[in-house]
């Protein structure tokens, strides 16, 4: 896991231009804190790969609409409000940094609409999903969203997703549920 998450921090420094327009390093330090979240599903690895990777997969568990193109620098934009003006609606903007099939992909993230502040810098964190089969039919998911500006106005959305992320990972379990057979 630590090359991989290095592989993107070397990836991000030395091709800028797939990261976003960040501000100055004088005028924003990014400091060293992460959230790393994991949960183990019932699936292999293909198909949660499928649920990160894909419109489709997307809808069966995050968001009421996506764009996404698999590709560094395509969309990878997650709508959670359609009903608010574009550019509220979710992720708008963020992108595709890279992906390893079936073992890792990484997007920008931006900051939820309620953190105006930090939403309006036009700065983005990175996140990086790791898959890894643990077993036959079961597969272990690491999520690390890093890249958090040492600015007040970002303390906030830190906690808020330090909490979404918990969500998002149980409603991607949650869709892997089915029910035990009646015993008979």
């Amino acid at each position: 896991m630590k090359t991989i998450v290095g592989f993107i921090l070397m990836f991000l420094f030395a091709f800028p231009s797939f990261s976003q327009t960040a501000p100055e390093p004088d005028q924003m330090k990014i400091s060293n804190r992460k959230i790393v979240k994991t949960v183990t599903v019932f699936s292999e690895v293909e198909s949660v790969w499928q649920k990160w990777t894909t419109h489709e997969g997307l809808l069966t568990f995050f968001g009421e609409d996506n764009r996404i193109e698999l590709t560094p620098g395509g969309p990878y934009e997650i709508f959670f409000d359609m009903e608010s003006p574009i550019g509220l609606r979710g992720s708008e903007g963020c992108k595709v940094l890279s992906f390893i099939p079936n073992k890792m992909v990484s997007f920008t993230w931006n900051a939820p609409p309620k953190f105006a502040n930090a939403r309006g810098s036009d700065y983005h964190t990175w996140v990086v999903v790791e898959f890894e089969p643990v077993c036959e039919n079961f597969t272990k998911i690491t999520l690390t969203h890093m890249g958090w500006p040492e600015e007040e106005a970002w303390d906030g959305v830190y906690i808020y997703f330090d909490e979404a992320w918990d969500k998002v990972l149980s409603w991607l379990k949650d869709s892997y549920s089915y029910k035990k057979p009646a015993q008979q």
